[in-house]
């Protein structure tokens, strides 16, 4: 599941001018770029690619049938999740979960901007420590702000560790698979 954030993020540009649904369906549309972009990549890279929206485009993509994506995975493609849940009010975040709880998915793994999940923004805060594990309660407790709380809660009720490392990090991917790198492990 890619973000679309880069280019609007609904609850910010609604607090300002536009109503949350309208700022949600912009950000839920720059998902879609952005999961072009992705499949394009993979495919140069000799990784068979297929993007697939909650939000129907089918001149542009996929649209997004669960059945449809198992089939692409059992094929060995890779599935770029977009459009979020088609509905304004829910976060990449959550339909990540929902997503990598519908195919099956043995953890998420949350490519984020830092390196882990931090007491409070390493990057406003210079005291913040990293969590090397944290569970879903905890997480939820604290409010740290990694992901929403729907995410977290649909991760605990499908029992899905969520491993949050920094995209940044060359190798990170590899690394995180690899059960090395630097990350918070969330389960």
């Amino acid at each position: 599941m890619v973000g679309g954030g880069n280019l609007i993020r609904g609850a910010e540009a609604a607090e300002a001018w536009l109503s949350r649904p309208t700022a949600d369906a912009m950000g839920m549309m720059g998902t879609v770029m952005n999961a072009l972009v992705l499949e394009a990549a993979l495919e140069k890279a000799g990784a068979p690619a297929r993007a697939m929206s909650a939000l129907s485009m089918p001149q542009v993509c996929e649209t997004y049938e669960r059945q449809r994506a198992l089939r692409h995975l059992e094929e060995n493609r890779v599935v770029v999740f977009a459009g979020g849940t088609g509905n304004p009010f829910f976060t990449t975040d959550t339909t990540a979960v929902l997503r990598a709880a519908e195919m099956g998915c043995d953890a998420l793994l949350k490519a984020t901007n830092v390196d882990g999940v931090y007491t409070a923004d390493p990057k406003l805060d210079p005291q913040a420590t990293r969590f090397d594990r944290l569970s879903p309660e905890e997480a939820l407790r604290r409010e740290l702000k990694v992901m929403d709380a729907t995410a977290f809660a649909l991760a605990r009720e499908n029992r899905m560790p969520i491993i949050v490392f920094s995209i940044r990090e060359p190798g990170a991917i590899a690394a995180v698979l690899a059960g090395k790198g630097r990350a918070t492990f969330v389960g």
